[in-house]
């Protein structure tokens, strides 16, 4: 496999952005988790699905927008969805958890529409939706190493704001942080990341990167650099393990990633198990 991948494209494409991505989601995912803000990446993958499906409409339908890549659509809806539920939030400040099916389901039911305009499913729906080794482009890959250029040098600057936010919002405030612009460029960035991860995992199955790497994570570590840690190791873990079966197998890698995923969460239960055993 090794000399593959020296010897295609489009495996070195796959294998780098999986790389990244093994990195950017589970590093995101744990302020995501802390934050109780999980269903957020499942409504949001939803949105940037409707975003995939109207450029593949457009691009059937317009002769002007067949060369454009989906991914851009793709990312604008993901930000735009992720713009929008700190919009509802804000309007339904006692039932702020609304937002998230409000929107899980404005996307897919955009999403429902612009497959049936483009008359069912195609291959390239298909590889986004469950992810797809060799569609992955060379521009795909710049977008990713992009997105994770930005995901980093906000964490870094941002880092002690979030961590305070995290844990302690009213703190935060009353600590005259910007807490609201934060947590805004943090939707952005969070939506940055699912639309970035899509092309490998898939966008049904990117969630499941983004918290099952941290669910692991939590069980082990003990303290929350050390799930940070934990949950990237893990998640690198699980997309090599997971592109890897699925090159071999001719498989979806966004199914074989999830699936590696729960398998390195069950051994890291059934490690916390048995420690807690010896320790009593």
């Amino acid at each position: 496999m090794i000399s593959s991948i020296f010897q295609y494209d489009f495996l070195q494409n796959a294998f780098l952005s999986g790389m990244v991505i093994g990195v950017l989601a589970p590093l995101l995912g744990v302020f995501i988790v802390v934050r109780r803000l999980s269903l957020i990446a499942d409504a949001l993958s939803h949105v940037t699905l409707a975003g995939i499906a109207g450029s593949l409409y457009l691009s059937q339908t317009f002769v002007g927008f067949a060369t454009l890549n989906p991914l851009y659509l793709g990312i604008a809806s993901a930000v735009g969805g992720s713009l929008l539920i700190e919009k509802l939030r804000g309007v339904y400040k006692h039932f702020e958890e609304l937002a998230i099916p409000i929107i899980m389901s404005a996307g897919l039911g955009l999403s429902a529409i612009f497959i049936s305009l483009a008359q069912g499913f195609s291959t390239d729906l298909f590889s986004y939706l469950f992810g797809s080794v060799s569609a992955v482009s060379r521009q795909d890959l710049w977008i990713v190493i992009v997105i994770a250029i930005v995901v980093i040098a906000f964490i870094s600057l941002f880092y002690k704001e979030l961590f305070v936010s995290s844990f302690d919002a009213e703190y935060a405030r009353a600590s005259g942080l910007r807490t609201k612009a934060i947590h805004m460029l943090f939707m952005v960035i969070t939506a940055l990341v699912i639309a970035a991860s899509m092309r490998i995992v898939g966008i049904l199955l990117v969630s499941s990167l983004i918290t099952l790497p941290v669910a692991a994570a939590i069980r082990l570590a003990k303290s929350f650099k050390q799930t940070i840690i934990y949950a990237i190791i893990f998640g690198e873990t699980a997309v090599l393990v997971g592109l890897v079966t699925a090159f071999y197998l001719n498989l979806a890698p966004g199914g074989t990633i999830v699936i590696t995923s729960i398998i390195i969460l069950l051994m890291a239960m059934l490690v916390k198990k048995i420690a807690t055993k010896r320790s009593v």
